[in-house]
């Protein structure tokens, strides 16, 4: 489980294809990795396969390749990342599995004094879970919807988000990952659950 709070940015260093997927190995800060650990790049879930003082490398299987833009990743790239949350750790941002519904595009980036509003489009079949002042993950931020239009959101960011995220290096037309608030999937299980039941209380009275 993550925070959707980047801790700090990595650099890609070496991209591996292979058979099964692809290998990326990752410049990074931190000093207490450990093998089958867990970290948030670019907002989707990996494992540590070998680490050093100063890097890191990860599997990417086809079915990650498939649902994220990691197949046009290239080396010298930047990468937000983020350890898994400690179950005695402070919890700021929302609740963000690394689990990524899909890619979007960022549509227009304009700044706002200070700030900056990014636009970015609705991936298929996610429009039901995005609301205004809810929580989505753009590749691996947690962030609020300020703006739901019919077919894109649009995003506040503030200039420390901007600045210690790899945000300040998109540019419009990149491609994000995005994932939806997993609250909304829960609620959205419920009420199909609510809507069957009385289908099974009618079965089991007749019986």
């Amino acid at each position: 489980m993550f925070t959707g709070i980047v801790e700090t940015t990595g650099t890609v260093t070496e991209i591996t294809d292979t058979e099964g997927g692809r290998r990326l190995t990752i410049e990074s800060p931190f000093d207490d990795l450990s093998g089958g650990q867990s970290i948030a790049v670019e907002g989707v879930c990996l494992t540590v396969e070998e680490y050093g003082e100063d890097y890191f490398s990860v599997f990417l299987a086809e079915e990650t390749l498939d649902r994220t833009f990691f197949d046009q990743l290239e080396e010298g790239d930047g990468v937000n990342l983020e350890r898994a949350l400690p179950a005695d750790g402070r919890f700021d941002g929302h609740f963000v599995q690394g689990h990524v519904d899909g890619t979007a595009e960022i549509l227009d980036i304009e700044a706002v004094g200070e700030d900056w509003r990014f636009t970015f489009s609705i991936p298929d079949e996610h429009d039901k879970y995005l609301v205004e002042k809810g929580s989505i993950a753009i590749d691996g931020i947690s962030l609020t919807i300020a703006a739901r239009n019919p077919d894109s959101i649009e995003v506040a960011i503030i200039p420390e988000t901007y600045e210690v995220t790899t945000l300040s290096q998109k540019a419009v037309g990149d491609p994000v990952h995005v994932e939806v608030d997993v609250m909304a999937k829960y609620v959205e299980r419920m009420l199909e659950a609510d809507d069957q039941q009385p289908g099974w209380v009618a079965q089991a009275t007749e019986e």
